[in-house]
């Protein structure tokens, strides 16, 4: 379920494709091309939008057409959803409202597919119709959230079920079996094959299945594809897990088109000084568009107090005026909520409802709401505008010489002394240099001795530097109090390293975000930072980092008997729930790609299991 954006904004430039695919996500979702005008070029759907945009940029190999779409390319747009079902739904939304050029337009793109099973008394058909009639009686299956589904879900169930698929005309006039007998795919009703009996047991299955009672059918193939395995039959099994997960895919629950009614979907999030705000339109139960917000930060300001000031602005603010739906579904409680729902209520002429404990479909746009800001932000933040920006904030703010090309971070991290390790990362002018972080396993030293441990990740770095050995930094940051930078002063003095200088980043009295101290090793000087300063913001986001990677490669050492398959380790997944997951799914692969409402179909499988089964699987 679609619900917002990572956005490389829209630029007369030419599109880096290098450094936006960088920080691009591997999961599901929709991306949107857009020219130097700010119009949608084109719309597509992946499995995984890394890789499926990648592909527009590789070197060889692209169609003149391709070629012709990327090089108009200025910025391009990602809506993350839960699975990539829901992008199939999403994408065609998006091309029936945006219209991009380099789409393919389909002239009948005003109704759903639906599954259809015939009237026929003996031997019905089971076919794809677009459109729901009621000629002809029979029975209806559906709406489905793309044709391409149905297409491919009824070619599974013809090879499950083998059921016909041919006009009645056809099915009339045949005196002999057609293809379809002769590949497995139909039991000759035409030619009497198959008694009118045994025809509609296999009708029943494949409605009941249709229904959402399939527990049986799903039993039975899992119970064959086993019994193949056993047989050593692997061909014959893997064919069976392909028919399960096509026979489920048929019936994955969208959450594009789920519940019905009108919201706006609204989720903040904030980090290294840079506030985002995603709206996402949800109309009539269908999410329309989204739309990505960098509001001017106050530092001290709460999550409510942000949103509070957001949702006055956006729907009050002068010549623009916005349309107020029935619901806004907020992720956090904004500030005077009773007073901005009374206000927007009498701006509507009818109730508004601002929410944020909400459950079922909403709940889920809410979730991943918050996901794509997340994710929004971290473009944001990786994006070389901003981190240009934020480096020449940086060299004024530090009255450096020149603009710093490579600046590290260390930090510290264990558990109550053990496990201890260091992090390193590394910040060019594009923004984090991944390729060059460091962990340092620290070891000889008294547990929980932060001052040991700092002295001996900083002597191994730096003595490697001084026998001509690594890349020379620019500027160093120590996270930490004055402590911790008096040891890393002390280091650089017995290496006789004078030429880099090195700053410490202190929490501060009031230990709050914003509220920082800087201190000049060498002078001792204490910069005096205000809370809104770019170049502040460029310090929060590596010390953060540094701070994320130590806590990373610290969990990594404790937990060190790595689990022997990826579901071991998962809190809450035994053996029998791996082997349920296994057996419903076929393999890990194909759980992979299955979205959390697919997973709770399971039994034993909660929600919150679900979703700690998801996270773990992506990383998360």
């Amino acid at each position: 379920m679609p619900v917002s954006s990572d956005v490389a904004a829209p630029s007369a430039a030419p599109f880096d494709s290098r450094h936006f695919l960088k920080q691009l996500t591997e999961r599901p979702g929709v991306y949107r091309m857009f020219d130097a005008a700010g119009s949608v070029l084109y719309v597509g759907k992946a499995r995984n939008l890394k890789n499926r945009v990648s592909s527009y940029f590789r070197n060889s190999g692209l169609a003149p057409k391709t070629q012709a779409l990327v090089a108009k390319i200025c910025s391009i747009e990602v809506t993350i959803t839960g699975s990539e079902t829901e992008a199939l739904l999403l994408e065609q939304n998006l091309i029936k409202s945006l219209r991009p050029p380099y789409n393919i337009l389909l002239r009948d793109d005003k109704s759903y597919p639906y599954i259809y099973v015939s009237a026929h008394q003996d031997y019905p058909s089971l076919t794809f119709r677009r459109g729901r009639t009621k000629k002809g009686g029979g029975t209806w299956f559906g709406p489905f959230p793309s044709s391409g589904a149905v297409k491919e879900s009824l070619n599974v169930l013809q090879k499950v079920f083998r059921i016909r698929s041919c006009n009645e005309s056809y099915f009339r006039n045949r005196n002999r079996p057609c293809l379809q007998y002769q590949i497995n795919r139909c039991t000759a009703p035409c030619v009497g094959y198959i008694s009118p009996e045994d025809y509609q047991q296999d009708i029943r299955r494949a409605a009941m299945f249709l229904e959402g009672k399939n527990p049986v059918v799903i039993e039975d193939l899992m119970q064959a594809m086993e019994t193949a395995a056993a047989e050593l039959n692997f061909e014959k099994a893997a064919a069976y897990r392909d028919q399960m997960n096509h026979l489920r895919h048929v019936q994955e629950q969208q959450s594009v088109d789920g519940e019905g009614g009108d919201a706006d979907v609204i989720a903040i999030t904030q980090d290294a000084g840079i506030v985002c705000v995603v709206v996402i339109i949800v109309r009539g139960g269908r999410v329309l568009g989204t739309k990505d917000y960098f509001p001017r930060f106050i530092i001290e300001q709460s999550d409510g107090e942000l949103l509070g000031a957001f949702l006055g602005q956006y729907y009050f603010a002068e010549n623009t005026r916005r349309e107020i739906p029935q619901d806004i579904l907020v992720s956090s409680e904004p500030e005077g909520m009773a007073l901005l729902a009374e206000a927007l209520s009498e701006a509507a002429k009818r109730d508004t409802r601002i929410r944020g404990n909400v459950r079922g479909e909403r709940r889920r746009w809410l979730e991943l709401a918050q996901t794509n800001a997340r994710q929004t932000l971290l473009t944001h933040l990786a994006s070389k505008e901003t981190a240009y920006r934020r480096l020449l904030a940086l060299k004024d703010l530090l009255d450096l010489a020149e603009t710093p090309a490579r600046m590290e971070c260390f930090d510290v991290s264990h558990s109550h002394g053990e496990n201890t390790v260091a992090s390193c990362v590394v910040f060019d002018e594009n923004g984090p240099l991944k390729s060059d972080y460091r962990l340092y396993n620290i070891e000889g030293i008294t547990g929980g001795d932060d001052y040991a441990a700092m002295r001996q990740v900083l002597t191994r770095r730096y003595k490697r530097l001084v026998a001509g050995e690594g890349k020379r930094p620019s500027l160093v940051f120590i996270d930490g109090g004055i402590g911790q930078l008096n040891i890393a002063r002390e280091v650089f003095e017995s290496l006789e390293i004078t030429d880099i200088p090195l700053i410490g980043v202190a929490k501060g009295a009031a230990r709050r975000a914003g509220m920082e101290q800087l201190i000049d090793a060498v002078t001792g000087r204490v910069f005096r930072v205000p809370a809104d300063s770019p170049g502040l913001h460029l310090i929060q986001h590596i010390r953060d980092e540094s701070h994320r990677f130590a806590i990373t490669g610290h969990r990594a050492r404790r937990d060190k008997k790595r689990r022997q398959s990826t579901l071991e380790g998962i809190e809450g997944v035994g053996p029998k729930r791996r082997r349920d997951l296994i057996r419903y799914f076929g393999g890990i692969q194909e759980l992979r790609k299955a979205g959390i409402e697919e997973m709770i179909k399971i039994p034993g499988i909660s929600k919150a299991l679900a979703e700690t089964i998801y996270a773990a699987l992506h990383d998360e």
